[in-house]
């Protein structure tokens, strides 16, 4: 929830600030529009309908009109200047005497205006000859519009308005618009935290339901292997061992009488002690029977045992009043476990040292031995090839909020670690 809030306060913050910009950007073009009108009005409806086709060669009587007609109704804020120009780029009138006259080139944008009869505006930089008397007044914005005299004489009307005058219009414009904006994102934000706080909810009850099937699951899983473990030391282990004793027994009995059974009955008994021995190995892979009544020392010195069948000298180090906690022991068989595993598979070792300590709080396994090593490669490739022990025991030792570091040289052997806290 407070990831989302933080991210909702985010997103919140950058739409309003995207906002802000686009209702700027809104309120400066509706203000250019507002004072292209307002410049259309007074050069069409109050400047237009007094021209006089004389004006065009200077008569004083119809400048002395005009000029009057701009002071009384069209310099009003936000123009401050007028002007009128002929194709030729002559000043035919301004509110400026000393212009009225002068001739300059007219830009490309007054030829459009004059060309396509629309409305032209842009902001002036005021640094032309023909500026000069609207120097003083900072930045303008220049409107153009065509009129037309009595006799179709084309002229080209030039307004020069204040350019605070027209953003702040603009301003008004957007800051109006800016306290419903900001209503409307706070209420969808609001909105969201109830829908968030139920998806979040509904989400950690799915999880929490995933994480206690899984429990049962393993629950269950170490209760059949445990019911597996029983019937078969009950069973088949005590019945191989009975008639193995049975074998030797006879054998005794019949001596020297018939040496050929004799031999045949203590090859039979040796073979079915070894088949005992392969299936108490194979309990002990299913569930070791040690490890809850005797300990995680016996239970490992049990686990390393068959070791010797292969020609590896076992030893496990562990101090005589180490108790740990039985999940910590579970998780530090397992991982004994796959190592000897890979040792008596894989690693062609002559020797294998498994060490289990406690420093401070946290639990210590260490299996190491002196075979063959792996590269970063071959792991690979074995774990391509479907071999995932490692990568398995390392999400049980995650899931322990433990680490496991396998340092593994080829040719110098393989060391594994695993230290888990102590809760």
């Amino acid at each position: 929830m407070l990831t989302f809030a933080l991210s909702g306060l985010l997103a919140l913050a950058l739409v309003g600030v995207l906002g802000v910009i686009v209702l700027q950007r809104v309120g400066t073009d509706e203000a250019m529009r507002e004072a292209e009108d307002i410049t259309a009005v007074a050069g069409r409806g109050v400047v237009q309908p007094e021209l006089r086709d004389s004006i065009v060669r200077g008569d004083a009587q119809s400048l002395t009109a005009i000029d009057a007609v701009v002071t009384q109704s069209v310099l009003r804020d936000p123009i401050v200047r007028v002007k009128l120009w002929d194709p030729s780029g002559r000043i035919v009138y301004s509110d400026v005497p000393e212009l009225i006259g002068s001739q300059f080139e007219l830009a490309e944008d007054e030829l459009t205006a004059l060309r396509t009869g629309e409305v032209e505006a842009e902001v002036s930089e005021l640094n032309e000859p023909e500026n000069r008397y609207e120097q003083s007044f900072g930045r303008l914005l220049e409107v153009y519009l065509p009129l037309q005299t009595p006799d179709g004489h084309p002229l080209l009307f030039e307004a020069y308005l204040r350019i605070d005058s027209v953003t702040a219009s603009g301003r008004e414009l957007w800051q109006a618009f800016l306290p419903v904006l900001a209503f409307a994102l706070v209420v969808l934000t609001l909105l969201q935290i109830p829908l968030a706080y139920g998806l979040a909810r509904s989400v950690r009850q799915g999880q929490l339901e995933r994480e206690r099937l899984l429990q049962r699951a393993i629950d269950a899983s170490d209760m059949e292997r445990r019911r597996i473990a029983g019937d078969l030391h009950d069973g088949p282990v005590q019945q191989l061992a009975g008639l193995s004793m049975s074998l030797s027994a006879r054998a005794d009995a019949i001596g020297t009488d018939d040496p050929e059974a004799t031999a045949a009955l203590r090859d039979a008994a040796s073979r079915t002690r070894q088949s005992m021995r392969s299936l108490r190995s194979t309990l002990m892979g299913i569930y070791p029977p040690t490890l809850q009544s005797a300990g995680l020392t016996s239970a490992l010195t049990d686990l390393v045992a068959p070791l010797a069948q292969y020609g590896v000298d076992a030893e496990v180090d562990a101090p005589a009043d180490l108790v740990l906690p039985p999940d910590i022991e579970s998780l530090f068989f397992r991982a004994a476990q796959e190592a000897i595993r890979n040792v008596a598979s894989h690693a062609e070792a002559t020797r294998v040292i498994v060490r289990t300590s406690r420093r401070g709080a946290t639990a210590v396994l260490e299996v190491e031995d002196d075979g063959t090593g792996f590269s970063p490669e071959e792991e690979a490739a074995a774990r391509a090839d479907g071999h995932l022990g490692l990568r398995l025991l390392s999400d049980l030792v995650r899931d322990a909020d433990g680490t496991l570091h396998v340092d593994a040289t080829p040719g110098t052997g393989t060391h594994i670690r695993v230290e888990v806290p102590l809760r």
